[in-house]
């Protein structure tokens, strides 16, 4: 071993910095019994480091590259075709030729070789640069192999890299590589082999690309492979491709493509025990790294020969069980309309609030349901409680229950008293129990809540250390209480079921779908909706005040309400947004993360949809946007009623339809209310744990206020009562958080790791329609507006929202657009309740919209009929 030399059977996994990524897991692979590495070493990053290190051009161009960002790409192409053609003419220190050729001599220098570049960021467990360096095959001679080298070194700026670097955040003046140099083997076949299934992230399910020749043949995409799936050591299907073409070594270096022999075309690459053989090497490789490995590999006279290997880094967790039976999971996430992964402290306080115990999983948390499809009656009732929040995850649910024996069967009854009957009438008789229910309990209800929120607001502030966590603990306990009032789900119940019925009903008699849509324009009580009216409101006041406006469009300081006092009109505008801020400045985009920002913490977030209300509504546009939506609502009743009344026993269905219509619009806008009490609640308790935050940083426990959400709940009670904290948790947290951002969370998830997509079944659509869930009736043209974050939303008048999801933070929007689209979503799920009240057409719950629709093109919405079409 030298510093610049090192052969793979010497490295060792401290290596990572001398090695890069792929070189310390071929030095560990070299090390397993029966597996087969070719012969090799690496030219450690001490080369890379010596060749470069004085050489100012390539630091002042690397300079200039930290200063740009993804978007920048023309200067990024620019700047790396500069550092490349620096790299290749730089000199390689003679130390380094000197020590190359000797090992080159030892091995052979007649022979040919792979040569290699192996990246200190590359292969690692939270981010695999797959594909980011070059790999050149079939190099003979030693003068050939060393212009190599600079070829992999120069492959470290390759644009592809270097925007692969900026996105997961690696700083490129620390990224440093060293090159692989093996016996090149020449193989009848090769190919990739996944550990876990990469489609539906299986981990039982070992997955096997080959053809024949090289490999470059499959990563070049010259090819399709062909595929082979292994469970459990039987081979569960086979995919045979027709292989036209395959890539070989020339015997005077390089490689070439040859065709394939028309009779060899569509056989079979490996035979049914290779594949087994393959498969055991992949598992046993697995074992050894500890996690899923997507491996390359060749088969050369028999033998399969690995020639790399690497985590999988897409799949997600795996939520944690207490055994190894089968488990179904179902994602929370989806169900709030929230899917972003949240920190530590907000996971905790969430689970301290829930019913049901939660499992954590990359950053989300989900809900074990196997219990609940395992008998006949609670799955019936799991079905028809999800199919009103995400019909996608029934869908699931119903492939699984489908297959044989992967769930245990209980005795129909058993699990029933698990969960509420969601759908527990549509029925008349269900209804009738309540037509007489006084519409004033919903005026009781929300006094008795902001009643118990102002004592709760008393009560915190004398609460401090070890009080405080158990105060926060009794009153999570209260709050749960209050959720779970039989009085406020009665009042839900009602108002949903009538819905349902009206629906139902509608449609029967009728022949009109998703009649309820209309009748729930502006209803009464909605805390939700009133919130995007107020916000014209506080439009209304600085509307005529245009330094304000002009400052308004200017600033991006959070201490912007301080300033506007300076200007004519400041002090009205100041108090508007102060009053509204008073009411609704707990709320914030992914609301149930306690440590998302909230308004009243980044006043910023208003200021874009102040300034789209100004500028797309004139005066007083509240209060008319409200009367014109009440007004359609009586019009549709009494179009309803004149209809039935038509009808054979016209008059008795009218009566009927009336007592519901008005269950409708006394109930259904108190919906929207609890979410509302626990939002305010968890600002509250956020409060008081920042004033908890702020002693530890005076005492140098945490750096920041805000490293307090990296620690669960009772980590930060242990923390607080002993004032000592490793420093490396947060670091530690902080990284992992980075990691789940750039997950997927899926709807459901097996305890195998399988991912299963649900998927809605629907005829007689339009060619390339994109279908999703109808949650609010009609049909509307428009530009969609592909946004991702609610403060980034520039809106015109005539738009359509397109995002992932929406929460109650999101309503202020909804004034300024004409529909909706989002990936998540249901009929009774946020987004879906306010775009019916508002009367917007949409659309929910549609798979990967925002990468599937651009922003900018013409869309139409078919909200009754749930699909999109790009115009």
């Amino acid at each position: 071993m030298s510093a610049y030399v090192v052969s793979l059977q010497e490295i060792d996994h401290t290596q990572l910095l001398r090695v890069g990524g792929k070189g310390l897991n071929l030095g560990e692979l070299s090390k397993m019994d029966g597996i087969h590495v070719p012969e090799g070493f690496c030219v450690t990053t001490e080369a890379y480091h010596q060749a470069l290190k004085h050489n100012e051009a390539f630091r002042a161009l690397v300079h200039q590259l930290t200063k740009l960002n993804t978007d920048d790409r023309d200067q990024i192409g620019e700047l790396c075709k500069k550092i490349r053609k620096v790299i290749m003419e730089v000199e390689i220190p003679s130390d380094v030729v000197k020590d190359v050729s000797h090992v080159l001599t030892r091995l052979g220098d007649e022979h040919a070789y792979a040569v290699r570049s192996s990246a200190t960021a590359e292969d690692l467990p939270h981010a695999s640069f797959a594909g980011q360096q070059d790999t050149y095959l079939n190099i003979i001679g030693k003068d050939a192999i060393l212009q190599h080298i600079r070829k992999c070194w120069s492959s470290l700026y390759t644009d592809r890299a270097v925007i692969y670097r900026m996105q997961n955040g690696f700083d490129h003046s620390q990224v440093h590589l060293s090159v692989i140099i093996q016996r090149m083997v020449f193989p009848q076949a090769s190919g990739v082999l996944f550990t876990a299934d990469p489609i539906h992230s299986n981990r039982k399910v070992v997955s096997i690309d080959a053809s024949f020749g090289l490999g470059e043949a499959i990563v070049s995409g010259l090819v399709t492979a062909d595929c082979y799936k292994v469970q459990e050591d039987n081979i569960v299907d086979k995919m045979i491709a027709t292989k036209k073409w395959a890539i070989y070594g020339q015997k005077e270096g390089g490689t070439e493509t040859q065709p394939i022999d028309p009779d060899q075309q569509n056989s079979q690459t490996l035979t049914d025990q290779q594949i087994l053989q393959l498969a055991r090497i992949g598992k046993q490789i697995e074992t050894y790294f500890g996690c899923p490995q997507d491996i390359e590999w060749c088969l050369v006279d028999d033998t399969f020969y690995i020639v790399q290997s690497r985590p999988i880094t897409t799949l997600y967790p795996i939520p944690e069980a207490d055994d190894q039976e089968n488990r179904v999971y179902i994602s929370v996430g989806h169900q709030q309309m929230m899917t972003d992964p949240m920190k530590p402290l907000g996971l905790s306080i969430f689970q301290l609030t829930s019913f049901q115990p939660m499992k954590k999983a990359g950053g989300r948390l989900f809900v074990d349901v196997t219990h609940l499809l395992a008998s006949p009656d609670s799955r019936e009732m799991l079905f028809n409680a999800i199919e009103q929040s995400d019909p996608l995850i029934k869908d699931a649910l119903i492939t699984i229950v489908e297959r044989e024996g992967f769930i245990k069967s209980r005795p129909k009854g058993e699990g029933v008293q698990h969960i509420s009957k969601i759908n527990e009438g549509m029925s008349w008789g269900f209804l009738e129990k309540n037509l007489h229910k006084d519409p004033t309990i919903v005026r009781d209800l929300i006094k008795q809540s902001e009643a118990s929120l102002a004592e709760l607001k008393q009560n915190i502030q004398t609460k401090s250390g070890l009080d405080l966590f158990d105060f926060i603990l009794e009153d999570c306990l209260r709050l749960k209480k209050m959720l779970s009032d039989s009085q406020s789900l009665d009042v839900i119940m009602v108002a949903m079921n009538a819905s349902f019925w009206i629906n139902k009903k509608m449609q029967e008699w009728l022949g009109e779908k998703n009649a309820a849509d209309t009748l729930t324009l502006s209803v009464p009580n909605n805390i939700t909706s009133e919130m995007g009216l107020a916000l014209l409101d506080v439009a209304d006041v600085i509307r005529p005040y245009p330094e304000v406006v002009h400052y308004l469009q200017h600033t991006q300081d959070e201490n912007f309400l301080d300033e506007l006092t300076k200007f004519d009109g400041g002090q009205e505008a100041k108090e508007a947004i102060l009053a509204y801020l008073d009411k609704y400045g707990m709320r914030c985009t992914g609301e149930i993360d306690i440590t998302k920002p909230r308004w009243s913490e980044k006043p910023t977030s208003l200021i874009p949809m102040i300034l789209s209300n100004i500028k797309n509504f004139e005066p007083n546009a509240s209060a008319r946007k409200f009367e014109q939506g009440r007004q359609e609502a009586l019009n549709k009743e009494r179009e309803l009623l004149e209809r039935l009344k038509q009808l054979p026993d016209g008059e008795h269905k009218a009566k009927q339809t009336k007592q519901v219509i008005r269950l409708i619009r006394d109930f259904i806008g108190y919906r929207e209310y609890p979410k509302y009490s626990m939002i305010n609640r968890f600002f509250v308790y956020k409060q008081a744990l920042m004033k908890e935050a702020e002693q530890l940083v005076q005492a140098n426990v945490i750096r920041e206020k805000e490293d307090i959400f990296y620690l669960t709940f009772e980590e930060l009670r242990e923390v607080v009562a002993t004032n000592k904290l490793d420093d490396q948790i947060i670091n530690k947290r902080k990284e992992e958080h980075k990691r789940f951002e750039k997950l997927t969370p899926p709807r459901v998830i097996t305890s195998d790791g399988e991912i299963i997509a649900g998927k809605y079944k629907r005829e007689n659509l339009p060619p390339h329609a994109i279908v999703g869930l109808p949650v609010s009736s009609g049909v509307i043209e428009g530009r969609a507006r592909v946004i991702l974050k609610m403060e980034e939303a520039d809106l015109e008048d005539g738009d359509i929202l397109v995002t992932a999801y929406t929460d109650p933070s999101w309503t202020p929007l909804f004034v300024n657009i004409k529909g909706l689209v989002t990936e998540v979503g249901g009929l009774m799920t946020h987004g879906a309740v306010i775009a019916r009240e508002y009367g917007l057409p949409a659309v929910v719950g549609v798979e990967n919209a925002t990468k599937r629709i651009k922003d900018g093109q013409r869309i139409r919405v078919h909200g009754t009929e749930g699909y999109i079409e790009i115009l």
